[in-house]
C-alpha cells in the first residue's frame, strides 16, 4: 500500500538510473513525471521503460499499466511542480547536482522530499545550500535500479526523521529493500564494503599472489555463493565471534591497508586499459565475452529475484 501522503513522484534524469527508478515507482502505483535536458532521452524513455520491463519478464498488461503512469516533462518546473518526492539521477558531478536542487527547490512544493541518487558524492555537499535542508536526503540506488533490491537512504545532519521515514516507506511500498544510513560518510555502507574487498583483490594480483581470474573464481566459487542469504556479521555469529577474533589476530595485519589507490590500478588506467569498454583491464575481453558477462549477470538477477520471492 502507498503512503497516504505520497502520490506523485518526479525523476530528474532519463538515463539508465533515472528510467529504472521511474519504472520501479510506476510499477508500485505512483504517478511519475520524468524529465531530462536531452530531448532524445525524453523522447525514448517510455519505450526504454517498456523494454526493461519486458526483459524482466513482466506481463504485457502490467507493462501497459506502469507505462501509462509515466509522463514526460520538457522542463524541470513542469516535472516537480506537483511532486511529493523528487529523485535526482543526474551524472556524478557535484556542481551539476547542486544546480539541479537549487532549481528543484524553487519549483517544488515545500512538503516535497528531495532525494539525490549518488554512489560517491557526500549528500551534505549536494544539499548544503538549500533553504529547507530538513527535507533533503540521499537515495543510493544500485545498478540496475529496477532489479537490485537495495536502496541506501542517507541522512545529513539536517534531515528530519519524518522525511527519512517517509522515504523508507516509499521504497518499501515499491518492493525495494531500504537501509537507513544515519551518518553521511563517503561510500555510505555498500560501497565501503565493496571497495574494501576490491582493494584486497587488486593487491593480491599486484603482489603476484594470483591472477585476476583466480581472484574472481575464488569469490564466485566460495563465499560469494552465500552472500545473498548470509551477511558477513551473520556469518561471524554463525562461526562464533571467538573464532572470528582468532582469525583476525592472524590475518588482519597482513591485509592491504594503503590509504590511496593501487599503483597497479593507476597504471592500468594510464595505459588505457579501462576494462570491458576498451577490451582490457585486469583481464582481456572480446566484445562477445563482455556481452556474455552482462547477460549472465542479468539472467542471474532475474532468477535470484524469483527464488527469493518464493
Amino acid at each position: 500500500m502507498m503512503s497516504s501522503n505520497i502520490r506523485t513522484i518526479a525523476v530528474i534524469g532519463a538515463g539508465l538510473m533515472g528510467h529504472g527508478i521511474a519504472l520501479t515507482m510506476a510499477r508500485a502505483g505512483y504517478d511519475v513525471t520524468i524529465t531530462d535536458p536531452v530531448a532524445e532521452a525524453r523522447a525514448s524513455v517510455i519505450e526504454r521503460i517498456r523494454q526493461s520491463m519486458k526483459a524482466m519478464g513482466v506481463a504485457d498488461g502490467e507493462i501497459d499499466a506502469a507505462a501509462a503512469r509515466v509522463s514526460v516533462a520538457d522542463t524541470m518546473a513542469e516535472a516537480v511542480g506537483n511532486a511529493d518526492a523528487v529523485f535526482e539521477a543526474a551524472p556524478e558531478k557535484l556542481p551539476l547536482k547542486q544546480s539541479i536542487f537549487a532549481e528543484v527547490e524553487a519549483n517544488a512544493p515545500e512538503h516535497c522530499i528531495l532525494a539525490s541518487n549518488t554512489s560517491v558524492i557526500p549528500i551534505t555537499e549536494i544539499m548544503k545550500d538549500l533553504k529547507l535542508k530538513g527535507r533533503a536526503l540521499g537515495t543510493h540506488w544500485w545498478n540496475p535500479p529496477h532489479m537490485i533490491p537495495l536502496v541506501e537512504v542517507i541522512k545529513t545532519e539536517w534531515t528530519e526523521h519524518e522525511k527519512a521515514q517517509d522515504m523508507m516507506d516509499i521504497l518499501q511500498n515499491a518492493r525495494k529493500t531500504p537501509v537507513l544510513v544515519e551518518k553521511d560518510v563517503p561510500g555510505f555502507i555498500g560501497n565501503r564494503l565493496q571497495h574494501a574487498l576490491w582493494r584486497e583483490a587488486i593487491s593480491l594480483v599486484e603482489k603476484g599472489i594470483c591472477d585476476a581470474e583466480g581472484v574472481d573464481t575464488v569469490i564466485k566459487s566460495c563465499f560469494g555463493r552465500r552472500l545473498s542469504v548470509l551477511g558477513p556479521l551473520e556469518n561471524a555469529d554463525l562461526v562464533g565471534t571467538d573464532l572470528t577474533l582468532d582469525i583476525h589476530n592472524t590475518v588482519l595485519a597482513d591485509l592491504e591497508d594503503r590509504k590511496g589507490p593501487s599503483p597497479y590500478l593507476e597504471k592500468l588506467v594510464a595505459e588505457g586499459k579501462l576494462g570491458m569498454k576498451s577490451g582490457e583491464g585486469f583481464r582481456k575481453w572480446t566484445p562477445e565475452e563482455a556481452d556474455a558477462v552482462r547477460n549472465r549477470v542479468a539472467t542471474h538477477l532475474r532468477k535470484l529475484e524469483g527464488i527469493l520471492e518464493e
